[in-house]
């Protein structure tokens, strides 16, 4: 990682973990002065980082290594029946890739998803400059996919383009369309522009067992997950 080498890299004092009750975390973040690039970012994304806004940053707690990097290498994938089932109840869903630009019909939707889903978390209450600060990004090399159900948004995919892959870095969508499981639609879609494009991998954050909130990222199979440094095949 030559070229990412001057990065500097600090770790937060320990805080809440957003994906276990009762324990806490450490981040370790990369200097948010540093010279972040799109290639950069693209071999820290191989070792474990993500993208929060303009923040590149991994799990860095000392007793736990719950949070696990997975991808899903896109040669071998083979979408389950159930995945399956989501393609064929959402035939009639359209998609547009556009610039990872401020939309007011984005942050609409982004604020309803917000209020009915994630009360509890950290980015409650919504709000313009949170959206922002956290989607959004000076260096990265984005875009959105807007899934239209006729004319109408119902849900946006926030991705950023990696030199051997996409991150998906967060899908929200309308709530009152549980039943199509378009969080599940916007990772195929995803899948499938990796084939498209003739990219290697779609990396799709942390996966955290013990987290029922996460269980969801454990159905797309093969996955790799990142074990002391090193991309393995989950069994």
């Amino acid at each position: 990682m030559t070229s990412g080498a001057h990065i500097r890299f600090f770790t937060t004092a320990a805080h809440p973990c957003s994906y276990l009750p009762k324990s806490d975390a450490i981040t370790l973040f990369a200097d948010p002065e540093a010279d972040m690039s799109p290639s950069v970012f693209s071999q820290l994304s191989v070792l474990g980082f993500r993208r929060s806004g303009n923040y590149v940053y991994r799990p860095h707690c000392l007793n736990c290594q719950a949070c696990i990097s997975v991808r899903v290498p896109i040669d071998l994938f083979k979408p389950n029946r159930s995945q399956r089932r989501c393609l064929r109840i959402n035939h009639d869903i359209t998609t547009r890739i556009v610039d990872a630009e401020w939309a007011e019909a984005h942050y609409a939707l982004y604020a309803r998803y917000i209020e009915a889903k994630h009360q509890s978390g950290d980015m409650y209450p919504p709000s313009p400059r949170q959206y922002r600060e956290f989607l959004t990004s000076d260096w990265s090399d984005s875009f959105f996919i807007e899934f239209y159900d006729q004319n109408k948004l119902v849900a946006v995919s926030v991705t950023d383009e990696l030199e051997d892959g996409l991150s998906a870095v967060y899908t929200f969508y309308d709530p009152d369309l549980d039943r199509r499981s378009l969080g599940t639609l916007a990772i195929l879609s995803q899948i499938k522009l990796c084939q498209l494009r003739g990219l290697k991998h779609l990396y799709l954050g942390y996966w955290v067992k013990q987290s029922p909130r996460m269980s969801y990222k454990a159905r797309f199979r093969p996955l790799e997950l990142l074990i002391n440094g090193e991309w393995l095949f989950a069994r």
